[in-house]
C-alpha cells in the first residue's frame, strides 16, 4: 500500500512539474540514506543525469511563469510530464525509503505496470493544470500565471518529499487535488455561461 502511495504522489507531482520528483529522488538517493533506488533505476542518481534534470527544471520554471508562453509549454509538456510520471512511479514504487523497507514484490514481475499507472496519473494531473491556467490567466489579466506556477512548483516539491518520506499523507494530497479539480470545473462552466450570455446580448443588440 505504501509503495502505491509513494508512486502515486510522485506521479502526481510530475503532472505539475516533470523534473521535480525525478530530481528529488535522484538527489536523496545520491546524497542521503533516505532513499535507495531499485537496481534498474539507479541511473537517476547519476551526476550527469541530475545536472541535465536541473537545467531542464530551470527552463521549465521560467517558461511556466510567462503568460502565453506557459500555454505553449503546457502543450510541449503533454508528452514530457506523463513520461516523467511513469518514470517517477516506476522508480518510487520500487525504492526503499524510511517508510518502505521491502518494496520488491509489490508489482510482481510486471515491471511495465507501475510505469503505465504513473503515465495515466501524471497525464490526468497535467490535464487539470493545463485547463486551470487559462482560467487563472483570464481572471487575473495574466498576472496570476507566475503566482499559480510558483504554487504548483512548491506543491510538486512538497508532494515529492511527502511521497518518499511520509507516503500516508499522499491521501491528503489527493484530497486537495480533488477539491482543486472541482474548483476548475466550476470556474470553466461559469466562464462558458458568461461567454454565452455575452454572445446573446450582442446578438440582441445587433437585431435591435
Amino acid at each position: 500500500m505504501l509503495e502505491a502511495l509513494t508512486g502515486t504522489g510522485l506521479a502526481a507531482s510530475a503532472g505539475m512539474n516533470a523534473y521535480i520528483p525525478l530530481l528529488t529522488m535522484g538527489l536523496l538517493a545520491r546524497y542521503t540514506d533516505l532513499v535507495t533506488l531499485p537496481s534498474g533505476w539507479q541511473w537517476l542518481s547519476n551526476g550527469w543525469v541530475l545536472a541535465i534534470l536541473l537545467v531542464l527544471l530551470v527552463i521549465e520554471v521560467v517558461a511556466d511563469k510567462v503568460p502565453v508562453v506557459d500555454h505553449v509549454n503546457d502543450v510541449i509538456q503533454t508528452v514530457v510530464r506523463p513520461t516523467a510520471g511513469g518514470l517517477a512511479f516506476g522508480a518510487g514504487a520500487g525504492a526503499e525509503t524510511v517508510m518502505v523497507s521491502d518494496p520488491g514484490e509489490f508489482f510482481g514481475s510486471h515491471q511495465w505496470v507501475p510505469v503505465a499507472v504513473g503515465v495515466v496519473i501524471a497525464l490526468g494531473v497535467h490535464g487539470v493544470k493545463a485547463a486551470a491556467r487559462p482560467v487563472i490567466n483570464a481572471g487575473t489579466a495574466g498576472f496570476g500565471a507566475p503566482v499559480a506556477s510558483t504554487v504548483e512548483d512548491a506543491t510538486s516539491v512538497l508532494g515529492s518529499l511527502v511521497a518518499l518520506l511520509l507516503p500516508a499523507l499522499v491521501l491528503l494530497f489527493l484530497l486537495g487535488f480533488a477539491l482543486f479539480v472541482t474548483w476548475v470545473v466550476r470556474r470553466r462552466r461559469r466562464r462558458r455561461r458568461e461567454r454565452r450570455a455575452t454572445r446573446e446580448k450582442l446578438a440582441q443588440a445587433s437585431h435591435s
